[in-house]
């Protein structure tokens, strides 16, 4: 330990970018870790820091605490943290990329949504709004009773649904683009076995959210790193890992579609939320 006289320093903000659960931890450490050091070579006055969470579940009560500065979250989720002072920046790839997929087995007699009658559906979470509520949403307008007609397990995360499926522990399995893509990658045996049986229409993609005490300056830097990814060799080979095409300017009105969704999901199908 040192001791001086002299008064200490003023330490560097930090700020914490906390990324929804795409991945498991490890995972997502690899994948957005090189967005934080370019980050972190971009804007002055302050450090941006990686946080993974366990569960969807864990992620969303931290927001709600307001806890991390920085948000990755899905849309969904993006509209409950605008409750407690969050502010989109940014949108995390095209919109066109932002869909649900419904994935079963190459060698299962699935042939139409009909066919999941009394048979265990995964997903992520009940709030995963590419990966649960909008395949959810799909099978009730092609004649599924969600509640009734399937069993629907929650499995705490997209690469876990998929596995479901590969395992045979469920029939079919929720997920969208990104892990499907970097599932492939990386388990491509498995992925040998597995087809996309159905895909819904596109929604809107994840967004950027800095909390609303963030100094405007430091807002204004991250946004334009984010902005500027896709400009640079090194910033494609980032997005890249990440599974996103690029960041994309966006503010809160911009997520105005998404209110409008889970309304009619939630008035023909489920609470997103359990109650």
């Amino acid at each position: 330990m040192q001791y001086s006289s002299a008064p200490a320093a003023k330490t560097e903000a930090i700020y914490r970018l906390a990324v929804h659960p795409l991945h498991n931890p490890q995972k997502l450490s690899e994948a957005y870790q090189p967005l934080v050091d370019h980050l972190n070579a971009r804007i002055s006055g302050a450090r941006v820091e990686l946080e993974a969470s366990r569960d969807y579940q864990s992620y969303e009560r931290k927001f709600r605490a307001r806890e991390p500065a920085l948000l990755l979250p899905n849309p969904w989720q993006t509209m409950q943290a605008m409750k407690v002072g969050y502010k989109v920046v940014a949108m995390a790839g095209d919109a066109v990329d932002f869909k649900g997929l419904i994935i079963v087995r190459k060698d299962s007699a699935i042939k139409e949504p009909a066919d999941l009658k009394g048979k265990v559906i995964s997903y992520p979470s009940r709030t995963a709004l590419a990966a649960c509520i909008m395949p959810q949403y799909y099978l009730h307008q092609h004649g599924l009773d969600i509640n009734r007609d399937v069993e629907n397990a929650y499995v705490g995360s997209q690469e876990s649904s998929i596995m479901s499926v590969f395992l045979k522990n469920s029939t079919a399995g929720a997920t969208w683009p990104p892990p499907w893509r970097l599932f492939q990658r990386d388990h491509p045996e498995q992925a040998a076995q597995l087809k996309v049986a159905w895909e819904t229409p596109p929604l809107i993609n994840n967004s950027v959210m800095v909390r609303d005490d963030v100094p405007a300056a430091m807002r204004e830097q991250l946004t334009k790193a984010l902005l500027e990814l896709s400009d640079s060799e090194l910033g494609r080979s980032i997005l890249s890992g990440m599974e996103t095409s690029r960041f994309l300017a966006a503010d809160d009105a911009s997520y105005a579609v998404v209110a409008d969704y889970i309304a009619r999901f939630e008035q023909e199908v489920r609470p997103v939320e359990a109650k």
